[in-house]
């Protein structure tokens, strides 16, 4: 079929039924409201009340799946919202989809309200509708003889909701595609339920799909019965417009040639056209449906912009590869008459330019002709969209720069020996450096590392080449060194440099030190010493004062198991014996590290202990006691319990301890009263407290891991958990935290919902890991795989190697075989590291009611016994309709929906 296209202008009366027909695809209610008044009075009260396209819809957020298809029509005029609303999940009815077609056809100069009264008498319309549905027979968009035949008991006509494989046809026909479609009808579409299709529908389905304007449903179903929404329907029509040659008024394709700040010029049909833009201007590209930048625009790439009045509303990048040419060469001189002469090869050859050529050093900076000295190397960029191929550019790739100036370090890169600078007049140079650059401040010679991007400098370059560097003022810098000294009032630092020389160092009042394996480190965990001390890099500020100190090295030497001696108080000398009785003699200072069964440990307290016999772990350096540990406890893995001989070995590390024990000892294991010896065995990892003297076991405390989501964080770093229904509390203060991927945390960070991972001593939290979940759709699986479709769209193929547990229907399975695609799961790690999936349980219900304050929806009852009508919702329940998210306040009276639930909770529910 052909269609005419006319453009003239009409009467009042038609431009108002126009505007109220827009009006009524956009809101369904306003529609009504303009019908039930047949006066031009009440419909220009009903138009007043139509919001137009002005803003971003409300309801349309930035990443809503269809928001680029939204945005383009409603732009163009194809489409409108109502108040602010665009409603993307309401279903369209068959007189809204008919005006949409009709105006992405940009057919409305043909309307016609005489021909309104020709419709058939079962074609039941809004007033508004007419006219479109009128002009719809008259082109061929919908056959009279099918329509004729259409059950209309139930709704009329006009406000039948759309099924999908009627769309499909009227999107088709729109497309002039009618002839193809038709010669389609008898092949198979491919889809499951292709019976359900009909056999004059089945080419419009089949040219559809291969035009990639329509896709299936889960489980390979075209669901030709189904209902359409807005948000489909825009896409769909969105999509179509690549396939006609259709024009619209205030839509424009054409050549980028121009980027301003706030303005895109484009040559369309070989004139310059200029668009404002600003920061809520949306940027989409042909190929992708997610939000694009400004700086995805680029220069002589072919660009569609939607506006009016020089104002760009919507920007979309239609082909993304520059049309234009370059021709590289040496520069001659220029001529007159606007041209240039180089040498390219052996050839002679010139080139035109305008006042629009750009001449552009090797920086990017602009510059003007009378810059390009002789035989620089040169390109000269053409444009290939227009029959004149204007010079564009004229950039200088190589040339030789002798120049002095003040900038500001941008980025420097080691690998490629460049440094890049900002001028004094804003410009961004970039120059090649060598092992010949002399980089100063204040006198001191400073390396390339001390550069730091923002860095204030003055500079000299000779043959294109960096020459000097001074900084005009100090700037963060790291060095290396042997730690010798720290100040007695712990505001200065002495270090040996790397190379042998004494430097001193103020530090800034809390400087931050890193130690390996010491948690929250001060300075008093520092070993300093002439010839032992830490080794260790320094972090100076702009000042040079210390702000960091990373302990790299250390000297240490330990020794463990050593029997005391004696200990003289007087001069702090502590002889002691090691395991081969070999004696060695130590001398302890304030500044060794104590520890023993206390949590303030100071050296009178320890010096009351060093009794002979006592038994200690200690490192040293020389005979300076470093740290000294009274042992008061072994951890280790059991190896055996005697009970007839009375005594406990572990093994710990690389050696075997074995303790003795006088009375049965407490024995701890977390979730478990009462337990004792028994209940322990061969394998069990524990931590053995002694008694005061050391001599016989005390405590028997089982290390374990349990698994638990927060419920609660209390006051004083208790938070409240459950585990299988079950709430417990304990608190957390003395235990390491660590999140996600391993970062340290505080109590605080910990929220309710996080899955962690508790390591217990006994019945003590040592270590709190929150454990990362994975909420997803199972789309495929293997034996050493799965893929997951999350509920934010992303798609991502998890390789599962090591032990697996999968939990279905209240049983543990050790195969992924086990899942099937379609299944919603939790993926995390389990307490023994291994790869868990909780399948959640389907329901399918009918929708009641929502509870707000309760955060809770009620179902339908299926009986008047039945009590599992209520269900708490989680804290991010992902409620949807195919690919369409919604809200649960849009949920409506008998609506039927499938819920998945974890531990009773709604975790999705998808609208059927």
């Amino acid at each position: 079929m052909t269609f005419k296209y006319n453009h003239t202008s009409h009467s009042k009366k038609v431009v108002s039924a126009v505007l109220a027909g827009m009006m009524a695809l956009s809101a369904g209610g306003a529609a009504m409201a303009a019908e039930s008044t047949e006066t031009g009075q009440g419909q220009t009260a009903a138009i007043t009340n139509t919001a137009a396209p002005t803003g971003l819809f409300s309801d349309i957020k930035v990443g809503y799946w269809a928001e680029k298809h939204v945005y383009k029509l409603a732009y163009q005029g194809i489409l409108l919202g109502n108040n602010g609303l665009f409603r993307p999940g309401d279903a369209v009815t068959q007189q809204e989809a008919v005006t949409m077609a009709i105006r992405f056809m940009n057919q409305e100069g043909q309307l016609n309200t005489d021909t309104a009264a020709a419709l058939p008498t079962n074609m039941e319309v809004g007033n508004y509708f007419k006219p479109y549905v009128a002009l719809a027979l008259q082109l061929g968009l919908i056959d009279k003889t099918e329509e004729s035949s259409v059950d209309v008991s139930k709704t009329s006509w006009g406000q039948k909701p759309a099924s999908r494989e009627w769309i499909t046809k009227l999107l088709i026909r729109s497309l002039d595609k009618d002839a193809e479609a038709k010669a389609q009808n008898n092949q198979s579409t491919g889809f499951a339920d292709n019976a359900s299709i009909s056999e004059s529908g089945k080419g419009y389905v089949n040219l559809a799909v291969s035009l990639d304007l329509a896709k299936g449903v889960e489980g390979n179903k075209f669901n030709p019965t189904g209902s359409v929404t807005r948000a489909q329907l825009a896409t769909f029509f969105s999509r179509g417009e690549s396939l006609t040659d259709t024009t619209y008024p205030n839509t424009s394709t054409g050549y980028v040639t121009g980027l301003k700040d706030g303005q895109i010029t484009l040559v369309v049909d070989g004139k310059a056209v200029n668009f404002a833009v600003n920061s809520s201007t949306p940027y989409f590209t042909k190929d992708s449906e997610t939000r694009a930048s400004a700086t995805d625009v680029k220069l002589y790439t072919k660009v569609m912009v939607i506006g009016s009045a020089g104002g760009a509303s919507y920007v979309e990048v239609v082909d993304a590869t520059p049309q234009v040419e370059s021709v590289e060469g040496t520069f001659a001189r220029s001529l007159s008459g606007n041209k240039i002469g180089i040498f390219v090869g052996e050839n002679y050859e010139t080139y035109s330019y305008d006042e629009a050529t750009a001449f552009i050093d090797q920086n990017g900076n602009a510059i003007k002709l009378s810059d390009i000295t002789a035989d620089s190397i040169i390109e000269v960029q053409r444009e290939t969209f227009s029959a004149d191929k204007k010079t564009v550019a004229i950039r200088v790739k190589s040339g030789i720069v002798n120049k002095s100036d003040n900038g500001v370090i941008a980025e420097v890169s080691t690998s490629g020996k460049t440094i890049k600078l900002v001028n004094t007049a804003g410009a961004t140079e970039q120059f090649a450096y060598n092992d010949n650059l002399l980089i100063t401040y204040q006198n001191r010679i400073m390396s390339v590392a001390d550069l730091k991007a923002g860095s204030a400098v003055k500079y000299t370059v000779k043959d294109s080449v960096l020459q000097t560097i001074t900084l005009s003022q100090g700037v963060e810098q790291s060095v290396r060194g042997t730690l010798v000294e720290i100040g007695g009032n712990q505001s200065t630092l002495t270090f040996k440099r790397e190379g042998g020389s004494l430097e001193a160092k103020l530090l800034i009042e809390k400087p931050e030190v890193i130690i390996n394996g010491i948690q929250d480190a001060t300075l008093n965990d520092l070993i300093t010493d002439a010839t032992n001390g830490d080794q260790v890099e320094l972090s100076l500020n702009a000042d040079d004062q210390v702000t960091r100190i990373q302990v790299i090295g250390r000297q240490m030497e330990p020794m463990n198991g050593v029997t005391v001696v004696s200990y003289n108080s007087k001069t702090k000398v502590l002889t002691v014996l090691d395991n081969n009785k070999k004696p060695f003699v130590f001398t302890l200072d304030e500044k060794t590290k104590l520890d023993y069964n206390t949590t303030k440990p100071t050296l009178a307290g320890l010096e009351s202990i060093l009794n002979d016999g006592r038994k200690l772990d200690l490192t040293y350096v020389g005979t300076r006691a470093l740290s000294v540990k009274v042992i008061y406890k072994y951890e280790g893995t059991i190896s055996n319990i005697d009970t007839s001989g009375r005594k406990i070995s572990l093994l710990s590390g690389n050696q075997t301890i074995t303790v003795p024990y006088t009375t049965l000892p407490t024995v701890e294991i977390y979730n478990k009263s009462g337990a004792s010896l028994g209940d322990l065995k061969i394998g069990d990892k524990v931590t053995v407290t002694l008694g005061a003297n050391q001599d016989v076991v005390q405590k028997v405390a089982l290390n374990t891991v349990a698994q638990f989501e927060v419920v609660a964080l209390e006051a004083n770093s208790r938070i409240r958990v459950k585990s299988d229904l079950l709430t417990s509390q304990f608190y957390v203060d003395q235990a390491v935290l660590t999140g996600e991927s391993g970062q340290t945390i505080t109590p605080s960070q910990l929220t309710a919902g996080n899955l962690i991972n508790v390591t217990f001593e006994g019945v003590t939290p040592k270590a709190v890991q929150v454990v990362k979940r994975t909420l997803a759709e199972v789309t495929a699986v293997d034996a050493s795989s799965v893929t997951l479709k999350q509920f934010n769209g992303q798609t991502e193929t998890v390789p599962v190697s090591g032990s697996v547990k999968v939990v279905k229907s209240g049983s543990t399975l050790t195969s992924l075989t086990s899942l099937t695609v379609g299944d919603r799961v939790e993926m995390t790690k389990d307490t023994d590291n291994s790869t868990r999936f909780r399948v959640l349980t389907v329901m399918s219900k009918q929708f009641w009611s929502y509870d707000g304050v309760g955060n809770q929806i009620l179902v339908k009852r299926e009986t008047t016994a039945d009590t599992n009508y209520r269900f708490a919702l989680g804290s991010s329940v992902f409620v949807h309709q195919g690919d369409n998210t919604l809200s649960v306040q849009s949920l409506r009276d008998n609506d039927n929906i499938v819920l998945y639930l974890l531990n009773n909770v709604i975790l999705e529910i998808q609208k059927q």
